[in-house]
């Protein structure tokens, strides 16, 4: 098996490092005058990517037609329970040909602030061999202790996969 990152695979500890610039372009005339008196648009720029345009919750007085950080925290959660899945599945001689996932997290406002209390991951896999989909689905518990993003937030991450086999469910329910 052929490594990309020779330090992950030998379970050596490394330090990896994230850049991202926000920037605000909702001033308007009048800024932060009042709370209403600014748009909550701004962009997202990675270094070599497509910018992200990003807003508020419409609750919150956003766009609806932006992506907003919880999204994109639910987002982050549900790529990166994806990523380690397929390297568990992998790892395994799981073969899967498809993932698709429809999470929803969900948070709590309390007085000016608020939280996520969880999120519930609702992946439909399909794979070749209907033999092993208890395998199959017993690789999402690794997969979510493998996720950096899951073992970083105070939440619970729920998973409630369903696993498929030429179009049949074979396996699902919680995991």
């Amino acid at each position: 098996m052929i490594f990309a990152c020779r330090g992950y695979a030998d379970g050596m500890s490394m330090q990896h490092g994230y850049d991202v610039e926000v920037e605000w372009t909702g001033a308007g005339d009048e800024g932060t005058a009042t709370y209403r008196s600014y748009s909550r648009q701004h962009v997202v720029r990675i270094d070599g990517l497509p910018d992200i345009q990003g807003s508020a919750d419409r609750t919150f007085h956003g766009d609806a037609d932006r992506h907003n950080p919880e999204q994109l925290l639910v987002t982050a959660l549900a790529q990166c329970h994806m990523l380690s899945y397929l390297h568990q599945a992998a790892k395994n001689g799981i073969v899967v040909t498809a993932y698709e996932d429809t999470a929803h997290g969900t948070m709590e406002t309390e007085g000016q602030g608020g939280r996520f209390t969880e999120v519930t991951l609702r992946p439909v896999i399909a794979i070749t061999d209907a033999a092993r989909a208890q395998e199959a689905m017993d690789a999402h518990l690794q997969a979510s202790a493998n996720c950096f993003i899951a073992q970083s937030v105070a939440f619970p991450v729920h998973h409630e996969p369903t696993i498929v086999v030429d179009g049949e469910v074979v396996a699902g329910g919680a995991a």
